[in-house]
């Protein structure tokens, strides 16, 4: 029998994450983004997605879609509160959060949420899909949105940041 590796390279054994880590996200943010500035945030995401993600991006380069898929299928699993359709095609992945878990639990909790912190999802999402030789376009945001990885080509125009919404709380 050849099973397939877990797509989550990571050691954790709970079943789920800890809803609990969004507050040090949107933390985080806050802070890099007040003490550093914007453009110190978009790189500490796209280092963080080329580096901190390279066993997952590995394995997206050498599983193609087909691997992305599996990733986010597993991804959305663990995440608590998470309502997403992953969608595979012929030249893409769409990942369509119907309720995004960061934000409801943020919202539930009463945090302020860093407005652009649905923009993180977009910087971490392009570092990972070059680093993996494909391409990534995200739209919404809010609470809901969709992902898309493709090889390159398929997407004819750069990102629309202006596609992806602010976060409210």
């Amino acid at each position: 029998m050849n099973a397939e590796p877990d797509p989550l390279p990571y050691r954790d054994t709970k079943p789920q994450g800890s809803a609990d880590f969004y507050f040090a996200i949107n933390a985080t943010f806050r802070f890099i983004l007040g003490r550093l500035g914007a453009e110190a945030w978009r790189r500490y995401l796209a280092e963080m997605g080329r580096d901190y993600f390279a066993p997952v991006n590995a394995a997206w380069r050498q599983g193609g879609l087909r691997a992305v898929a599996r990733y986010w299928r597993a991804f959305f699993a663990a995440e608590p509160g998470a309502v997403v359709e992953v969608i595979e095609s012929a030249d893409r992945v769409e990942i369509v959060v119907k309720e995004c878990p960061a934000i409801k639990h943020l919202r539930a909790g009463q945090r302020e949420i860093v407005r652009e912190y649905c923009q993180h999802c977009y910087h971490l999402g392009a570092a990972r899909a070059e680093t993996a030789g494909l391409t990534m376009r995200l739209a919404g945001g809010n609470g809901a949105c969709r992902h898309t990885y493709a090889p390159p080509g398929v997407f004819v125009a750069p990102q629309e940041m202006s596609a992806i919404a602010e976060a409210t709380s």
